[in-house]
């Protein structure tokens, strides 16, 4: 019989992913969407910061809480694969998984001093939900962590028949979008947010990001926004 352990929350993510639909597949995509670790009152002490400004990189270990399940599937049909293959799970970074936790590289731009809420991280590069708990963070080591001559199995050719996608947004309706919000949008939209397996040129999808809801199409290497609805 397996064992069960119980860990803390020691802090959740800020940022403007308020929906699973249209967050990157991967930590380190969008490099330049601010994100913000609070840390939890108990996990609030300064000392427990110390020489972190002094790495540019963090680990983050994190909880799926949207994604999380009763019982375990040995297989899942990952998105890079049509959504039709399956594979193993432990071969893929599927949020389906026995214990639903996710793991992220960020990038560390800043260590600030909050008045109500202790010292907060300020990153780039995350793939969490707005809200996400985490439950460590790590400091990255490039001399043991980076491994160029990787081979990554089928991410591999799924990386190479990715295409970044061209993004379109009207006069009229970019005027409906906050400016500081603009940039980060639009390099979102061009990682193509939509599951592998759906290619239907006259349909609108949604998603809300930055209180907003989005409603785009997409036809070949083509991103068209369609409309913005202020939540």
């Amino acid at each position: 019989m397996s064992k069960t352990f119980e860990i803390k929350q020691i802090a959740h993510i800020e940022n403007d992913f308020t929906s699973k639909f249209g967050i990157p597949r991967q930590s380190g995509l969008l490099e330049n969407m601010r994100s913000t670790i609070v840390f939890e009152p108990e996990f609030r002490d300064e000392q427990s910061l110390r020489e972190i400004d002094g790495f540019s990189h963090l680990w983050l270990i994190w909880q799926f809480s949207e994604s999380v399940r009763d019982g375990f599937s040995p297989t899942v049909r990952p998105p890079r694969l049509g959504g039709n293959k399956r594979v193993g799970v432990f071969a893929t970074r599927s949020p389906f998984r026995p214990n639903s936790l996710g793991l992220s590289s960020v990038k560390l731009i800043a260590v600030k001093k909050s008045a109500d809420r202790g010292t907060v991280l300020k990153v780039t590069g995350a793939d969490l939900m707005n809200g996400t708990p985490i439950f460590d963070i790590k400091p990255y080591i490039a001399y043991s962590d980076s491994h160029p001559d990787a081979i990554c199995g089928f991410s591999d050719q799924a990386d190479a028949e990715h295409h970044v996608l061209q993004v379109t947004i009207p006069s009229e309706i970019e005027q409906e979008i906050p400016e500081d919000k603009l940039e980060n949008l639009k390099e979102l939209l061009s990682y193509d947010p939509r599951p592998a397996y759906q290619d239907d040129p006259e349909r609108v999808y949604t998603f809300e990001f930055a209180e907003m809801k989005v409603g785009f199409t997409v036809d070949g290497d083509n991103l068209t926004v369609k409309k913005i609805q202020k939540l």
